[in-house]
């Protein structure tokens, strides 16, 4: 594994020239996934009781649209693959290709969570973490889905939700003074942290290739004696 400040400069780099696109792209999310949910509730307020449609619409449009939560991740994964390449804001609006995978694994992630945390927080902490590179393991493995791919996603993080952790403590300072600019910071600190993610994800998937040949090659010479 890399260490943090590896992570951090490799995402730095990545993001190199693209910042304004990323930055764009974190708004455009963000209008979606918040404005719209809230808009539409606030039209259904105006004619229905506050207290009994606004928030479970809202909710609803949000699970409905939750093939955009993933790619917005997916984008960030994309462009350090693609390298020099411009930042493709349309991969965005790809989980609509495979909807019912992308969105029913999201909203079960999504559950599950939730779940832990009703328990105790911090177990959901660590579940949450756990299934952290579900969505990258769905754009690599089309044929996983569901419970599948969030196995997938817990067994590659196995001894390395702490990793993730620290990575995403180290930038609180950056949180703080988002909060401080208003918000308008997390137009650039949502990108780093993603595409630190996103290089996190590719450490993790190439160990385990590593790990898939050694064994292999171990099995081809057991299987010679």
């Amino acid at each position: 594994m890399d260490n943090i400040s590896g992570y951090k400069d490799r995402a730095i780099e990545s993001l190199t020239g693209k910042w304004g696109n990323s930055a764009i792209a974190t708004l455009i999310y963000t209008i979606i996934l918040g404005g719209i949910p809230i808009t539409f509730s606030y039209f259904v307020a105006l004619t229905q009781s506050w207290l009994t449609m606004s928030d479970p619409l809202g909710n609803i449009i949000q699970i409905v649209l939750l093939p955009i939560f993933w790619g917005f991740e997916i984008m960030f994964l994309e462009n350090i693959r693609k390298g020099d390449q411009e930042l493709d804001l349309g991969k965005m609006f790809e989980g609509f290709k495979d909807y019912f995978r992308i969105m029913l694994t999201n909203l079960l992630v999504g559950i599950y969570t939730l779940l832990w945390m009703i328990l105790l927080i911090i177990p959901g902490i660590i579940k949450m973490y756990s299934y952290s590179m579900t969505n990258y393991i769905l754009l690599d493995d089309p044929d996983l889905k569901y419970n599948s791919a969030i196995e997938k996603s817990m067994a590659m993080m196995k001894g390395h939700k702490m990793d993730l952790f620290l990575l995403d403590l180290s930038m609180i300072g950056w949180l703080i003074l988002s909060i401080i600019t208003c918000g308008i910071g997390l137009l650039f600190l949502t990108p780093y942290n993603l595409t630190a993610h996103a290089h996190f994800y590719e450490v993790l998937k190439a160990e385990e290739q590593q790990k898939i040949a050694e064994w292999t090659k171990y099995n081809n010479k057991k299987s010679k004696v």
